[in-house]
């Protein structure tokens, strides 16, 4: 049964929407041949489908950026093993910082993504950047280098995927004329990036906590194992349900939190702050030398001795960490890197991580070595669904799954065919003139859209 891909059909209409040779194995890459080492730089190309299909995709994709070096396992050129320049990478990546003037810095970001053709999302705010983007490793580097160029952006934390090579074949066919924009398949549209101005980089809807001020101890991914053994040390999840419903640390407490905007509430109702700043306001009251020890004590019985928390990335638990910090808890510790980097670093065999880690793109879900899941979305609550999940009767694609289907209304999911079906016709929702003016063919055509628009009018 095909769940996640994209209809024959359509796949069929992409090559033909190419005016070469068609590639006769549309889920296997284009046979090229090496680039010229000569070759230093390239202009960058509309339409890469309409040129040669023996041409390197490289031609299409250098960029002439002093790129900055990122971590490489994959995609390891067998003659020289250095990376190879056209090999597909996804690189995630964050930074908090103080950044004002953000909103300037977009125009010129977007602008850099769309002509080295690298996809994905990215959020300004004033406290930062947050993005995560899909293209050739040169492109990356270029984008990434240039995002650094600003002194208060150095020393991103981003942390490197790899890229199969069935999905590297779905992007490289794709071009922006193509009429199905992105295969289902690809970690993102091809050819589209979004650079969005956000008042946080993470939402957790308090402005005055701040990772730049204050924020917990990182830890090593292999030390962390070591620290959530400590029966002394409470590990907490700080993700949301629908992620910690596929995969969590051992003994790792659930928040059970639907959006991150919800983990302050869930601190203070889960560890009883409330109380305790009751207590502890009542006590300062007090002489100093009518404070008993065993009142003091009771002011902190609520609070763990150690707290050890992880997310996807790190990113959250850099809020959170600020957060719990300046409620009164003292020894606040977490994952540097996040689940990404300890699934990379530590061998499976001495892993404590339990199930796979949701993402935030089209692999939906990662396993040990940031391999490839066995998750795929539902499109319409976006939560990951199981193989399980997708045999079971409220399941239908691209409408509903057995996580969401009570939830929506039949308008909702007569809304959701309706998209469904323009996607299987189209490859884009709306249509193929969606976002276009429709283009007047005859005098008569003006005239009929006159009369109408008149006819409202009145």
């Amino acid at each position: 049964m095909i769940r996640c891909r994209s209809p024959p059909s359509l796949l069929l209409r992409m090559l033909s929407s190419c005016t070469s040779r068609p590639n006769p194995n549309p889920r296997l890459p284009l046979s090229t041949k090496p680039a010229s080492p000569n070759l230093q730089s390239s202009h960058l190309v509309t339409n890469p489908c309409k040129m040669s299909q023996t041409m390197s995709v490289s031609r299409c994709f250098t960029a002439s950026t002093d790129p900055i070096s990122i971590s490489s396992k994959p995609g390891l050129e067998p003659e020289t093993g250095y990376p190879d320049p056209t090999s597909l990478v996804v690189v995630s990546f964050y930074k908090f910082a103080d950044f004002p003037d953000h909103a300037g810095f977009r125009k010129p970001l977007k602008k850099l993504c769309e002509e080295l053709r690298v996809s994905g999302g990215i959020i300004l705010a004033q406290e930062g950047i947050n993005g995560s983007i899909c293209g050739t490793r040169e492109a990356v580097e270029s984008v990434l280098a240039f995002i650094q160029s600003d002194d208060r952006l150095k020393g991103l934390r981003q942390i490197e995927s790899p890229v199969s090579p069935e999905e590297e074949a779905l992007h490289h066919g794709h071009t922006s004329s193509s009429p199905l924009a992105a295969g289902e398949d690809a970690p993102f549209r091809w050819d589209h990036v979004r650079v969005k101005l956000k008042k946080e980089i993470v939402s957790l809807g308090m402005p005055t906590v701040s990772p730049i001020e204050k924020v917990g101890k990182y830890v090593k991914p292999g030390e962390w194992n070591a620290l959530i053994s400590d029966p002394d040390t409470v590990v907490i999840d700080v993700r949301n349900n629908y992620e910690t419903r596929i995969g969590k640390f051992k003994g790792a407490v659930d928040p059970l939190t639907t959006a991150f905007r919800e983990f302050p509430s869930w601190v203070d109702d889960q560890f009883k702050l409330d109380e305790t700043a009751s207590k502890q306001s009542k006590l300062e009251i007090k002489d100093s030398n009518e404070i008993t020890n065993e009142e003091a004590e009771t002011s902190k019985e609520n609070m763990p001795k150690r707290v050890a928390m992880y997310c996807t990335g790190g990113i959250r638990c850099e809020k959170a960490s600020s957060f719990l910090l300046s409620k009164g808890f003292k020894e606040v510790y977490h994952l540097e890197g996040g689940i990404l980097k300890y699934l990379e670093e530590v061998p499976k065999t001495e892993s404590l991580w339990e199930g796979e880690c949701f993402v935030f793109d089209k692999r939906v879900s990662v396993e040990h070595g940031l391999a490839q899941g066995t998750f795929k979305l539902c499109y319409g609550c976006k939560q990951p669904v199981s193989d399980a999940d997708m045999e079971a009767p409220e399941w239908e694609y691209g409408v509903t799954c057995p996580h969401c289907y009570s939830s929506k209304s039949e308008e909702e999911k007569e809304r959701a065919r309706a998209r469904q079906r323009q996607f299987e016709t189209w490859g884009i929702i709306g249509g193929p003139d969606k976002g276009r003016r429709p283009a007047s063919s005859t005098p008569d055509d003006n005239e009929k859209r006159n009369d109408t628009q008149l006819s409202r009018s009145v």
